[in-house]
């Protein structure tokens, strides 16, 4: 993960901005408690379509946030993004609910070795329902403290009952999604900008990995990303082009 052991300021920052101000959001502030409250888009999304939730057995979406904000940032845009080009949690989330039909528990891993907490961006999820796990290291510049904690996660997860998502192109989770396949009634699936994924994740289990895309299945974004990548026949829609 890119420069692993630094709170990635940038993307708490931008995300607020986009809080702010996008005409998708509701947002109110407190200014006593610095507390934000987002209500969810109302702008339709892939999701939107899908079968309600069914049953009780839970879909784990696990959120890389430093791994998703680097590949857009690096690898999709060449540049940092702007506020309005970053994903939109809320749709994520609703995602991981809609896709499987089932309960989500959405968990925002953090890296908050250098002890600041970003308060506002942290309400910002909760209001979203997400749970935050701010996760600090020793501070040694080979630790990958956010790898780390979701790597615990996963192997936790193997105990329980449960579907998983896990949103990042980091192969550093491979060892856990096998682990996570010996449960032969167990969908794995991973959230990604399909070109960038890790080519060892989709070997894994004789292709028993779902890969769901950021922009295409989840509509995590606002505008069209400048993406050159393999589009199936069936999912090409040319009024994207015109």
């Amino acid at each position: 993960m890119t420069e692993e052991q630094q709170t990635p300021l940038s993307l708490y920052n931008d995300i607020q901005k986009l809080s702010e101000q996008s005409a998708h959001t509701a947002q109110t502030v407190t200014p006593a408690e610095g507390t934000v409250t987002v209500q969810a888009s109302q702008t339709s999304t892939p999701e939107d379509a899908t079968p309600p939730i069914t049953g009780n057995r839970p879909t784990y979406l696990l959120v890389d946030g430093e791994n998703i904000d680097a590949t857009l940032g690096m690898s999709v845009l060449g540049r940092r993004p702007n506020s309005e080009e970053r994903p939109r949690w809320d749709r994520i989330r609703t995602f991981a609910q809609n896709v499987w039909g089932q309960p989500v528990i959405p968990l925002f891993f953090l890296n908050a070795t250098s002890g600041h907490l970003p308060m506002g961006f942290v309400s910002a999820l909760l209001a979203m329902g997400y749970k935050p796990i701010p996760l600090s290291g020793s501070g040694r510049s080979d630790e990958k403290v956010v790898d780390i904690g979701i790597q615990r996660t996963l192997n936790a997860i193997v105990q329980r009952e449960g579907d998983v998502i896990l949103a990042s192109h980091d192969g550093d989770f491979i060892p856990q999604m096998e682990g996570l396949l010996t449960a032969e009634d167990r969908r794995v699936g991973v959230l990604v900008f399909r070109e960038f994924l890790n080519a060892r994740v989709a070997e894994i289990g004789d292709g028993r990995i779902e890969v769901f895309d950021l922009e295409q299945d989840a509509g995590a974004f606002t505008t069209m990303l400048p993406r050159v990548r393999i589009i199936p026949l069936d999912e090409f829609d040319p009024a994207r082009y015109l």
